[in-house]
């Protein structure tokens, strides 16, 4: 689907939620790129495969109609944690980033996050733009070269040393919470060897956490798996000699706060797949246990037209009709 076709909230095109995030509370996301307008081309990237890279920074949408959106649901009374900067590819190729941040600030005291791949913080601009957040959360998934080509499989010129030179500097620039995201890939990142490295690598940067996450929705790439238990507590244990790990549990995604149920669904699925167990799990929450009631929902739901069913590994995705399967 055209990115400029989605509707989150009523009016919207850039902001959707607040949803429920184990990290960041009630989360109100606010994409700042066209779909999908990215540095790298992550074999886990469950907005399907980066078919022609972007590596220029622009003001894609103006920054006065991004912060009217967002005022928009703040005035209606919604809980709202954290506003959180994120994009249908790489947030901090919107240039403006600080300003924007700077913006919000002059009308809330919600904190603000920025999600990103970090592949840009070799530039000085892009690291002065972020000292204004409250929180960054850049990816960090290999700790060699060889891994990262092979995992995040940047852009020509978009190199590993450059990437860890740029998270390195910026921790030392930055004194808001620095969130490292790790993502972990069975039989990839999650051996002793390719652990010990990241962690190495990580002393330099000196988080004040580390998130390790799975990849439990649909990848880019098939082969891409979630690991057992034993890796993921042995990445629990090696990383925790670094900073903080946050455990990979799963959050519940809730729904019980939501005025419209069909907006607030078609807001996360327009992102990345949902799957139909946890959505199902959220209806039974907000109906109070009631089956029949969070069947009825779902099936509702899914008579909207707005959705597709898609099956991976087993479990079943529900993904945007429009937008189709991203390959």
């Amino acid at each position: 689907m055209p990115f400029d076709q989605k509707r989150e909230q009523p009016g919207s095109r850039h902001v959707y939620g607040p949803v429920s995030s184990r990290r960041l509370g009630q989360s109100l996301g606010v994409d700042l790129v066209p779909m999908k307008s990215c540095t790298w081309n992550c074999i886990y990237c469950q907005l399907g495969r980066t078919k022609h890279y972007v590596t220029e920074r622009q003001e894609f949408f103006p920054r006065e109609e991004i912060v009217a959106e967002i005022l928009a649901v703040l005035k209606s009374g919604v809980p709202v944690d954290w506003i959180t900067l994120v994009g249908s590819g790489e947030t901090m190729l919107y240039k403006g980033v600080g300003a924007l941040i700077a913006d919000i600030k002059k009308h809330t005291d919600i904190p603000v996050a920025v999600i990103t791949n970090g592949s840009l913080f070799h530039l000085r601009e892009v690291r002065d733009e972020l000292l204004g957040a409250d929180a960054v959360l850049p990816s960090f998934n290999a700790g060699s070269h060889a891994l990262f080509e092979l995992i995040d499989r940047p852009a020509p010129g978009f190199t590993y040393e450059r990437h860890l030179d740029g998270l390195v500097q910026f921790g030392k620039e930055y004194k808001g919470k620095l969130w490292v995201e790790v993502m972990l890939i069975k039989g990839l990142n999650d051996t002793d060897e390719a652990l010990c490295d990241i962690a190495e690598a990580l002393r330099l940067v000196d988080p004040d956490m580390v998130h390790l996450v799975l990849p439990t929705r649909p990848a880019t790439e098939e082969q891409v798996a979630v690991p057992d238990r034993d890796s993921v507590e042995r990445a629990f244990e090696v990383l925790s000699s670094v900073a903080t790990v946050m455990h990979p549990v799963k959050g519940r995604m809730a729904l019980e706060g939501a005025e419209d149920m069909l907006a607030a669904v078609s807001a996360i699925v327009s992102r990345h797949p949902l799957q139909e167990r946890e959505l199902l799990d959220a209806l039974l929450s907000r109906f109070s246990g009631d089956r029949c009631a969070a069947s009825g929902a779902l099936a509702e739901l899914y008579a909207s037209g707005r959705f597709d069913r898609y099956t991976q590994a087993g479990e079943v995705y529900w993904i945007s009709r429009q937008q189709g399967l991203r390959s």
